[in-house]
């Protein structure tokens, strides 16, 4: 299995920032083994990255390998839809 990247833009420190977080990390716990790398970026902070992914709503995962490239808008909430969008299906 190879590596993945996973971009994860956020707003702030807003309830709905963290829960994306939290539901991120526990998916990839979960699923991908420790085979990824997790990168969090507040668009308060860096609004350049923001623009440079076209980042239009927050949050928003971006999965950028292995490709294809995947984008996924929301909490992350839904484990299921988040790992039909990062082409996966459950390991259990």
């Amino acid at each position: 299995m190879s590596k993945f990247v996973l971009k994860l833009y956020i707003t702030g420190h807003t309830p709905q920032s963290e829960r994306a977080i939290s539901n991120l990390r526990r998916i990839c716990e979960a699923e991908l083994n420790a085979q990824f790398e997790m990168q969090v970026i507040d668009v308060l902070e860096h609004p350049q990255l923001a623009e440079n992914d076209r980042i239009i709503a927050t949050p928003t995962l971006i999965k950028s390998l292995p490709p294809p490239l995947r984008r996924i808008i929301g909490d992350l909430s839904d484990s299921e839809r988040v790992l039909l969008g990062l082409d996966l299906t459950p390991l259990s």
